[in-house]
């Protein structure tokens, strides 16, 4: 059995800084019959994001154990973090999606083929050469074996655990004099709101990402964070302490006794969820 069911049209991810080369990429994509739905992004920072957004199609197939998308068409040379450092992030999840790269420069084609890309398409792209990568994705496809949902294999064989997806363990990319770091959710201890930017607190020091912080409590409370104050959102699971102040409530985090205030409107739910991780515990 192969990962691909010949009545299901390909979901693709489409990724150039550059708009025109953008929209080519796009109307060549969506004109192949065998795909269904093309995502766009203009950077390695929003397609990062996109993946790990609420997409009904993405989520649907996380929950059955296929990839967050068929394929990944990406240009290399982009601003910030490039195509092929993003494409290190695709190829390390388990299922990844099939990737090709689509660029005005054939020096790096080694690299790619190195990250396991089936194609290296050059710029301008054209439908008949696009068509063509489609075709050997659809070969890749085609020789994995089917997956069952939580990531088993369906044809049998020992199941496989989804420990890299970017659904359970985001990676935020975040500017860095010129260079972009990819910061693991698990590594973050509290967010803190700056309008409608966050600031990510690790144990190395601060990010500021421009993320809204109720963004990432929607994105985050599946994955243990809970909102305590309009201004912070927290992992549950580094608070030692619930203790009165003057005013109201505040936590303590960790072994450095990070010390944050906990709003009344978010006192009650605090408490039942340590309660409940008390006893899950």
């Amino acid at each position: 059995m192969s990962a691909r069911d010949d009545d299901r049209k390909l979901l693709v991810l489409a990724v150039d800084d550059e708009l025109p080369g953008l929209d080519q990429l796009r109307h060549c994509l969506e004109s192949n019959e065998v795909v269904g739905r093309v995502i766009s992004a203009v950077d390695a920072s929003e397609a990062l994001r996109l993946l790990g957004s609420e997409d009904e199609d993405i989520n649907r197939r996380k929950e059955i154990g296929l990839p967050p998308v068929d394929a990944v068409f990406a240009d290399i040379n982009m601003p910030g973090l490039s195509g092929m450092e993003m494409s290190r992030v695709f190829a390390s999840l388990n299922p990844a999606p099939v990737l090709v790269f689509v660029t005005g420069y054939a020096s790096e084609a080694v690299d790619a083929f190195d990250l396991g890309a089936v194609d290296y398409v050059l710029k301008p792209a054209r439908q008949e050469r696009i068509d063509k990568a489609i075709g050997r994705v659809l070969d890749k496809l085609d020789s994995q074996p089917a997956r069952a949902a939580g990531g088993a294999i369906a044809a049998g064989g020992e199941p496989v655990v989804d420990d890299t997806a970017i659904g359970d363990e985001e990676v935020i990319p975040v500017e860095l004099g010129g260079t972009t770091k990819l910061i693991p959710r698990s590594a973050v201890r509290w967010v803190e709101a700056q309008g409608d930017y966050a600031r990510l607190y690790t144990t190395e020091g601060s990010h500021l990402v421009r993320i809204p912080l109720a963004q990432l409590e929607e994105r985050w409370g599946g994955a243990g964070f809970v909102r305590i104050h309009r201004s912070y959102l927290v992992a549950l699971s580094l608070i030692t302490e619930l203790r009165m102040a003057q005013g109201g409530y505040q936590v303590v985090l960790g072994d450095e006794e990070k010390v944050l205030p906990v709003s009344r409107r978010h006192t009650r739910a605090l408490k039942d969820k340590l309660v409940g991780s008390s006893r899950a515990g």
